[in-house]
């Protein structure tokens, strides 16, 4: 397929992760009556990414992530040459996603969207549980590099058809579980960027750590996979 046709696919599947994802949470907050807490947030996020992988997976590979996709080029399972279409769609996909979401939340009368956070990413005084920056970087690179192991094996050809996407959702809803206390958990650059564009100021200043951690931690892991697993013609 053509590299717009995979693009556009990586721009529907960011959509859906991010719309998805963050939608859980920021609409759980503007309807308190209806939260569905820790867990509920965390099954949002692996059940976006288990449903694109299903839907689009044969079309993009369902990165829906520019970390993993940069984990993918270091592990050898990807083109460099094709890896900006696939950011921008992506970054592009999350924003939009934002987008919508906002104009969907200040439908309730009394919702401010920069006091509720707006399921931004962030550490020191806007981590969940007050988290430093230190703690947040190491958190980051560390579940991102555990992502892309789970990936690259799952989707390895060793590995049993067909059951990846599922690995790939429980993983994600694992490191949530972990990971929401601390920075609100991105492992994904193109999450992390949409909602820090509606909540500007320290939502954007704090940005940086949550492009470099998961990009860090991706191509360890796309390297480690490469030189200890992968099989030796």
């Amino acid at each position: 397929m053509s590299i717009g046709t995979r693009a556009a696919a990586e721009f529907l599947g960011t959509f859906w992760l991010v719309f998805g994802g963050c939608g859980s949470a920021v609409l759980a907050a503007a309807f308190p009556d209806v939260g569905i807490g820790l867990l509920g947030v965390s099954l949002a996020f692996g059940l976006t990414v288990l449903t694109m992988a299903y839907a689009i997976g044969h079309v993009s590979g369902a990165h829906l992530n520019p970390a993993v996709s940069i984990g993918l080029v270091a592990g050898g399972r990807f083109s460099a040459g094709e890896l900006a279409p696939y950011v921008v769609a992506q970054v592009a996909g999350g924003i939009v996603a934002a987008a919508v979401l906002a104009f969907i939340a200040n439908g309730k009368e009394g919702f401010d969207l920069v006091a509720s956070g707006f399921a931004a990413n962030g550490y020191a005084e806007h981590s969940p549980g007050g988290y430093s920056m230190a703690s947040a970087l190491v958190a980051e690179i560390v579940l991102t590099f555990v992502f892309l192991m789970i990936i690259l094996g799952s989707t390895d050809t060793r590995a049993p058809a067909g059951f990846a996407p599922i690995a790939i959702g429980l993983a994600l809803t694992l490191i949530h579980l972990i990971g929401i206390p601390v920075t609100n958990l991105s492992v994904n650059p193109a999450r992390s960027t949409g909602p820090a564009v509606f909540v500007g100021g320290w939502a954007l200043g704090q940005l940086w750590l949550f492009w470099v951690a998961p990009i860090v931690g991706a191509a360890i892991a796309g390297i480690a996979y490469r030189a200890m697993f992968e099989e030796r013609s």
